[in-house]
């Protein structure tokens, strides 16, 4: 049985209408399905407003869902209220995008990284104080960092607090949104390598949300790729990069820059804009921006099939892969 389970799960916004005119929806999260092991990471990507950090805060139940599950070691976290949802939420962290404003400048480090302690732990003062040194240890800081504050740390050193104190109560899911994207490159291959070794040490499963198709490939098992609200593409990191299936997940290959003198290996790249999500286009939502569409595209929807064992694609002329 699989660490987390989400089938079908949607999100929409209300955007007006209402009396007198047809009400109107964002649908940012459109039947999202997949699965998670324990000790897996699966990398996200898609373009900007595709529904990356929405799926990630509901599945966190920072926003409640319009419909579908997220079933988490056998539990249904769209069942939990109240009590119920906050004892279960030491199971499931997330390491925020902005490691400068996802920290409280009042609060110094030790502040910081006791509080999901004394949330979700019954550990006394002295057990706090180790933990915390624990903690700082383990994301390559030193323990007398512990009094200082957000505004005494580079970017890179508070993004590795952020990290810890998702780390703090041993979740066994963490979502990772974009934690690498407001860094230098340098030191992102520091968070990421930092990222791998935590999760050998700890089993944790991590949803590894980035635009960047390079880091995702480098960090992730497996891959899902979302294009307005929906799942166009999941599969193995390395038969997904090397054979992409879905001519969208072609395009984000297109787009990560290569060295190529000889001009080897082109592939086609995307024109046009992203649909509004306000009225997503009839049939395959890629369709207007596809260089392959035919009829069928642009009047029936394709359904999520599974095309090789792991490989899932939702494209009408998606091929059997081995």
């Amino acid at each position: 049985m699989a660490l987390l389970e989400v089938k079908d799960l949607k999100k929409y916004y209300s955007a007006g209408g209402g009396f007198f005119s047809r009400k109107k929806f964002v649908k940012a999260v459109d039947g999202v399905s997949f699965t998670l092991e324990e000790g897996e990471t699966l990398g996200l990507v898609g373009e900007s407003g595709c529904g990356k950090s929405t799926l990630a805060r509901v599945l966190l139940r920072l926003e409640e869902p319009q419909s579908g599950s997220i079933v988490l070691d056998g539990t249904d976290l769209c069942a939990l209220k109240g009590e119920k949802l906050r004892r279960r939420r030491g199971d499931f962290q997330m390491i925020f995008q902005d490691p400068y404003a996802s920290l409280n400048p009042r609060r110094s480090i030790y502040s910081t990284l006791e509080e999901p302690l004394l949330l979700h732990t019954h550990l006394d003062e002295a057990g706090r104080k180790e933990r915390i040194g624990e903690l700082l240890d383990m994301v390559g800081l030193h323990r007398e960092h512990a009094g200082r504050y957000p505004h005494q740390f580079s970017g890179g050193q508070r993004q590795r607090i952020g990290i810890a104190r998702a780390l703090a109560v041993n979740p066994r899911f963490i979502v990772a949104d974009e934690p690498v994207s407001a860094l230098d490159v340098s030191v992102q291959a520091q968070i990421v390598n930092l990222l791998q070794d935590i999760q050998k040490q700890t089993k944790t499963a991590f949803l590894f949300i980035a635009h960047d198709l390079a880091v995702v490939e480098h960090i992730s098992n497996r891959i899902m790729v979302m294009y307005l609200g929906k799942v166009m593409e999941m599969g193995d990191v390395r038969l997904l990069c090397s054979t992409p299936a879905h001519p969208y997940t072609e395009a984000l290959l297109a787009s990560v820059p290569v060295l190529d003198p000889a001009g080897r290996g082109k592939k086609k790249r995307l024109t046009g804009d992203v649909p509004s999500p306000l009225a997503p286009p009839e049939g395959c939502r890629f369709h207007p921006r596809c260089p392959y569409a035919e009829k069928v595209c642009m009047e029936k929807e394709p359904e999520m099939r599974e095309i090789g064992p792991g490989h899932w694609c939702c494209c009408h002329f998606a091929e059997k892969s081995r």
